[in-house]
């Protein structure tokens, strides 16, 4: 991936973790680290079998984990 995307997904983040603790106006935020993995990591699997159009192997690949584990993942949240 190029710097210049890792920058954009990095700025996303933070732009969005920074108007969601603004937004919590002196509440005391919840576990940020767990909901920011599973908002970020559902969509990625989705779209990593979207793009390999189902072929589990590839989107293991293209994701750089084993088969095992985005079977794992894939089960944990219900993708297809």
């Amino acid at each position: 991936m190029s710097a210049v995307k890792e920058n954009e997904i990095a700025s996303c983040i933070r732009n969005t973790i920074g108007g969601y603790l603004n937004d919590l106006d002196g509440e005391k935020p919840g576990n940020i680290y767990s909901m920011v993995i599973q908002s970020v990591e559902k969509p990625l699997i989705e779209v990593a079998i979207q793009h390999t159009q189902g072929n589990q192997t590839q989107a293991a690949e293209l994701l750089g984990i084993n088969r095992n584990t985005l079977r794992q993942k894939m089960k944990q949240y219900q993708i297809k």
